[in-house]
């Protein structure tokens, strides 16, 4: 992670109104937090776990799951000394996954190069795998009172409400800029609060579409609000659309066992079982999924097809068809990436959501 920039030159705020957002809005926090169960510790490991889990996912969705996780995984050790697949398996639900391998990576090295002591300096926590700038600061200004910024997007739209700035936030320079305006707005005494403070303002006050300015503590320092620019920050270039991909899923049976695949361990749901998947746009899937299984070395039998599934991934949308075939012959030895299970054994596998969703409809077609 790049050095914060300390130089207070271009600050879009004087030191009076840096006083009076700083005491507005901390008093605001002591007052209307959410009771959230990685608050109620400054347990580094705790707050770690709630980050990643908090990245792209909402606060209601994650607190079932945090409760879980630490369940089965109560210290970092517990968590460093776990198999993957126990990991990935407790983390089902979530999503991107390369969130938890990262995690679970980065606890091991805690363990072996820090004794078990999640890094308290922003050189060396920035060094862990899956640490950006954001999860960095939020560890160490949340569970060591550090004085460093955590900029995620409710602070990235906070700002350019209260500062009124027509910056693009989808752009890493804005980010930095605004990074170092975090940095000089932090209080010395309360760096823990401030952060959380801003955090919570975006989360519950100052939220994308329907900003709730007559209840914000910091209404009367924002320049949006004053200027009735509000509704038209923060400016963020649009994404562009999931890019369409036309797939098969084969249900492939032998007796009682359905044939896994392991993806790659890069790209897409890297490393996760899942149903075996063939990229294609033929206009007879039936014929692909045949010679692809036939190239891999197993004959099948096709039989109906059992449905679709589709879901949208950040720069991909799926559309899946989900085609049943029983294996009548096996060339040579299975690739390693392949695996017979037992639909007992299927529910103890961590599928990717898109996967659980071609299960489901496999199975409800079978018995229908």
């Amino acid at each position: 992670m790049a050095k914060v920039s300390t130089k207070q030159s271009a600050l879009p705020f004087t030191e009076e109104r840096k006083t009076s957002i700083q005491q507005r809005l901390l008093q605001w926090y002591r007052i209307h937090q959410r009771d959230l169960p990685w608050r109620r510790d400054q347990d580094p490991y705790k707050i770690w776990v709630s980050e990643v889990m908090l990245q792209q996912t909402r606060v209601e969705t994650v607190i079932p799951y945090f409760h879980r996780f630490l369940e089965r995984f109560p210290t970092l050790e517990a968590l460093a000394a776990a198999d993957e697949a126990d990991v990935i398996k407790a983390w089902e639900g979530l999503g991107y996954y390369s969130r938890v391998r990262n995690l679970h990576a980065a606890v091991k090295e805690v363990v072996e190069k820090h004794g078990g002591k999640v890094p308290d300096t922003l050189e060396t926590i920035s060094q862990l795998k899956g640490v950006g700038p954001y999860t960095a600061g939020a560890i160490l200004s949340i569970a060591y009172n550090r004085r460093v910024p955590a900029v995620d997007g409710n602070v990235l739209r906070v700002f350019s409400r209260l500062f009124a700035s027509t910056d693009d936030i989808a752009r890493v320079q804005t980010r930095k800029k605004m990074e170092t305006w975090a940095y000089h707005l932090i209080p010395e005494s309360n760096p823990r609060d401030f952060n959380q403070a801003l955090m919570e303002l975006g989360a519950m006050v100052c939220t994308p579409t329907s900003p709730s300015c007559a209840t914000c503590p910091v209404r009367s320092d924002c320049l949006a609000y004053e200027k009735g620019m509000q509704h038209d920050l923060p400016v963020k270039k649009k994404a562009k659309p999931p890019v369409p991909v036309s797939l098969v899923f084969g249900w492939i049976r032998d007796g009682d066992r359905v044939l896994l695949e392991r993806r790659p361990e890069t790209g897409l749901l890297a490393g996760l079982w899942g149903l075996p998947t063939l990229e294609t746009d033929a206009s007879d899937s039936v014929q692909a999924l045949i010679a692809w299984m036939e190239k891999h070395g197993m004959s099948i039998q096709p039989g109906e097809t059992l449905g679709m599934v589709e879901h949208v991934f950040t720069h991909r949308k799926w559309r899946a068809t989900i085609i049943g075939g029983t294996c009548v012959g096996i060339k040579r030895e299975l690739p390693q990436h392949w695996r017979w299970a037992t639909l007992d054994e299927l529910e103890k596998v961590a599928l990717p959501k898109v996967y659980q969703k071609a299960v489901q409809t496999a199975l409800s077609s079978i018995f229908a």
